[in-house]
């Protein structure tokens, strides 16, 4: 089993960027304790960080076929990238999106998703756990879906 770790624009400054907000973790120490955990259970984890949305589509397509889900924190591109959303139905690849912050007690222009409504699940407000959480549930989902 493989799973491809997708992280939007600005969270290559994680544990810089307002930390009240995001913590103090970076995202390297969040990957490498994600890879842990995979590694664990026996699970292949990529990892790819980007602040262009075209690149991160262009990961998608290139996925197709590499890996049997997605975990995604689009940052702010899960508020107005169509284009990632169409990605993410086009790969026809499961994804849940996570969030670090509660997306939904924050500005108003944070609490609309473009991704969640084909999301397998959405993890959000739990700071660097939701990213743990998030592997835990696509984890079980996928196992579970083998069992049919």
């Amino acid at each position: 089993m493989n799973l491809l770790l997708l992280n939007g624009p600005n969270l290559n400054l994680l544990g810089k960027r307002e930390p009240s907000i995001y913590g103090s973790q970076s995202l390297e120490s969040i990957e490498i304790s994600l890879s842990q955990r995979a590694k664990e259970e026996g699970v292949g984890l990529e990892c790819f960080q980007s602040n262009s949305e075209g690149t991160l589509v262009d990961y998608i397509h290139q996925s197709i076929g590499k890996v049997d889900a997605i975990l995604i924190n689009a940052g702010a591109y899960t508020h107005t990238s169509i284009a990632l959303r169409d990605a993410l139905l086009s790969a026809e690849i499961p994804y849940v999106e996570l969030h670090l912050s509660n997306t939904y007690a924050r500005e108003t222009f944070r609490q609309k998703s473009l991704l969640a409504d084909r999301a397998i699940g959405v993890v959000s407000g739990f700071g660097v756990m939701s990213y743990q959480l998030a592997f835990q549930g696509i984890l079980d989902y996928l196992r579970n879906r083998s069992k049919e």
